[in-house]
C-alpha cells in the first residue's frame, strides 16, 4: 500500500476518521446480515452517532499463488489500484481522495486480497464511486507502475540488511518449501522487473470474483443503503474468480537449528512449530496458554525468565499464527551474541515446562481477566470494528461471535490447557533460525551469505 503526503485540510479530516469512536461494547454489539438486491452479502454494525462509514472487504484466496516468474504480482497490484482509475489519472484520483478526506487502500496476503474504505457520511457517494473505479477500471499507467516497482524493490533491498527480516524469510522458506507460504509476497529482485501492465490487468480480471468476496461495514449507514452500496461497488465484478486453490501444507524443518552468520552485535532468535488454525476447537485454550507463555508482555514466563531474571534480552515473545492452510506457534527475541546459547536454552526450557506442567490457577485467572477485559479496547473505532468483523466473517466464527467470545475464553479449563500444551509444545521439534554470531549454539545447518 502506498503512502503519500496529504493537505492540511484532508490531514485533519483523516485524523478525525482515525480516532472517532463508535463506543459500542462487544457484549452489546448488534450485527446485521445484509444482502444486497444483487445478492452480495455483508455484515453491518450500524451506528449513527458519528458521521463516519468504514467498509472492509476481501477476496478469499485471491493473489495467494503468483504465476511462476511473476512473484510479487498480487502485492504490486495492491499498490496500483489507487494510481488512477476511470476518468482520473493518478494525480486527479489522489486529489479527489484527499479533498474529500477519503481513505482507500489495498493489501495482498497469501490467504486473500483485501481492501478498505473510510469516509465521512457527506462524501459517501464519492467514496463509493472511487472505490468502484479502482476495482473495475484501474489504469496501471507505465509511469506509476515504474514508481511503485522501484519503491518495492528499494524496500526489499533494505530488508535484506535487516537481521529480523532475514530470520523470518529463512524460517518461512524452510517451513514451507515449494508452497506459497514459503515465498516473499513482495516478490524478488528478479521477478519484479518482469511484471507488466497487462499482467496487472489479467490479475484484476481473473481474481476479483464475487464468489470469493467477503464484506463488513460499520458506522453511519442503514442496511438498505449498504445493500445499494454493495451493488454499486462490487456489482460490476465477475461472478466467479479464476483463483487456483492453495493447498494445505504440513510444516517442514522440524527439529532443525539453522544459523545465518552475520557480523552483528546481537543474535536474532526465531523458533516455531505447528500451531492451531482459527477454527480449531483448541484455539481458545491455545490463546490462554500462549498469553502466559510469551504473549502477555512483562507478565509472561518467557519475559520473566529471559529478561527479568537474567537480563538476556530486551524482549522475548510467543505468538500464534493461524493461516488458512497451516498454523504456527512461534517465539522470537534477540540477545548479545555471547549469551545466545543461554537465552535459547531458557526459551526451550519454558516451552517444555509449559507442556509438562501447564498453568497455575493464578496464571489461568490472570490470563482470562486480561483476554476478556482488553478485547473491547480493540473495538474503539469504526475501522477497527469493521476489520475485526471482516476477520470473524472470513474465519467462519458465526455472526454472534463477538457476543460469545468471553464465554469461550472463560470456558477454558486446566485440562484443556494441559492437552493443548502437550499437543503443541515440543522443544525437540522446534525449527529454530538464528541470525548473528551466536556463542553456545550448535546449528544443524549453517547458511553462509543468508537466503
Amino acid at each position: 500500500m502506498s503512502a503519500r503526503h496529504i493537505s492540511m485540510r484532508s490531514g485533519i479530516a483523516a485524523f478525525f476518521l482515525a480516532v472517532v469512536a463508535i463506543a459500542l461494547p462487544a457484549q452489546a454489539m448488534d450485527i446485521k446480515r445484509v444482502v444486497s438486491p444483487g445478492g452480495i452479502e455483508a455484515w453491518l454494525v450500524e451506528d449513527h452517532k458519528v458521521p463516519v462509514i468504514a467498509l472492509e472487504w476481501a477476496f478469499e484466496g485471491a493473489g495467494g499463488i503468483d504465476p511462476k516468474g511473476k512473484e510479487g504480482l498480487a502485492n504490486l497490484t495492491s499498490t496500483m489500484l489507487d494510481e488512477g482509475a476511470g476518468p482520473y489519472d493518478s494525480q486527479a484520483f489522489q486529489a479527489r481522495l484527499q479533498d474529500n478526506a477519503i481513505a482507500l487502500g489495498f493489501d495482498a496476503g497469501r490467504d486473500g486480497f483485501s481492501g478498505s474504505m473510510r469516509t465521512l457520511t457527506e462524501h459517501r457517494d464519492e467514496a463509493l464511486e472511487l472505490t468502484r473505479l479502482s476495482l473495475t477500471d484501474p489504469h496501471f499507467a507505465p509511469d506509476s507502475l515504474e514508481r511503485m516497482r522501484a519503491s518495492i524493490t528499494a524496500s526489499l533491498k533494505r530488508d535484506l540488511a535487516d537481521p529480523n527480516y532475514v530470520a523470518r524469510r529463512q524460517f518461512y522458506a524452510t517451513a514451507f518449501p515449494n508452497h506459497p507460504y514459503g515465498d516473499e509476497i513482495r516478490g524478488t529482485l528478479e521477478s519484479l522487473p518482469t511484471i507488466t501492465p497487462d499482467d496487472l490487468r489479467r490479475f484484476v480480471k481473473s481474481q476479483f470474483g464475487r464468489d470469493r468476496l467477503v464484506v463488513a461495514a460499520t458506522g453511519d449507514i442503514s442496511p438498505e443503503d449498504l445493500g445499494k452500496a454493495l451493488d454499486k461497488v462490487f456489482g460490476g465484478l465477475p461472478a466467479k474468480a479464476e483463483v487456483p486453490p492453495i493447498p494445505d501444507v504440513t510444516m517442514s524443518g522440524l527439529g532443525q537449528t539453522i544459523l545465518l552468520p552475520r557480523p552483528t552485535a546481537q543474535t536474532v532468535m526465531l523458533m516455531g512449530q505447528p500451531g492451531v488454525k482459527r477454527d480449531d476447537p483448541d484455539w481458545y485454550a491455545a490463546t490462554v496458554m500462549n498469553y502466559v507463555l510469551g504473549g502477555g508482555g512483562f507478565g509472561s514466563r518467557l519475559m520473566e525468565e529471559v529478561r527479568e531474571k537474567r537480563g538476556l534480552s530486551y524482549g522475548v515473545y510467543s505468538y500464534l499464527i493461524p493461516m488458512d492452510h497451516a498454523a504456527l506457534v512461534m517465539a522470537s527475541g534477540s540477545t548479545v551474541n555471547a549469551k545466545a546459547g543461554q537465552a535459547l536454552d531458557i526459551m526451550r526450557q519454558e516451552w517444555a515446562r509449559m507442556a509438562k506442567d501447564g498453568l497455575t490457577d493464578q496464571e489461568m485467572a490472570d490470563a482470562k481477566t486480561y483476554l476478556t477485559g482488553s478485547f473491547p479496547l480493540q473495538l474503539g473505532s469504526t475501522q477497527a470494528i469493521a476489520r475485526i468483523l471482516l476477520q470473524v466473517k472470513r474465519d467462519n466464527l458465526g455472526i454472534d461471535y463477538l457476543n460469545q467470545r468471553d464465554r469461550y475464553i472463560n470456558g477454558v479449563t486446566q485440562a484443556d490447557i494441559k492437552r493443548v500444551a502437550q499437543r503443541l509444545l515440543d522443544p525437540a521439534k522446534l525449527l529454530t533460525v538464528l541470525v548473528g554470531k551466536p556463542d553456545g549454539v550448535s546449528p544443524t545447518r549453517t547458511i553462509d551469505g543468508g537466503s
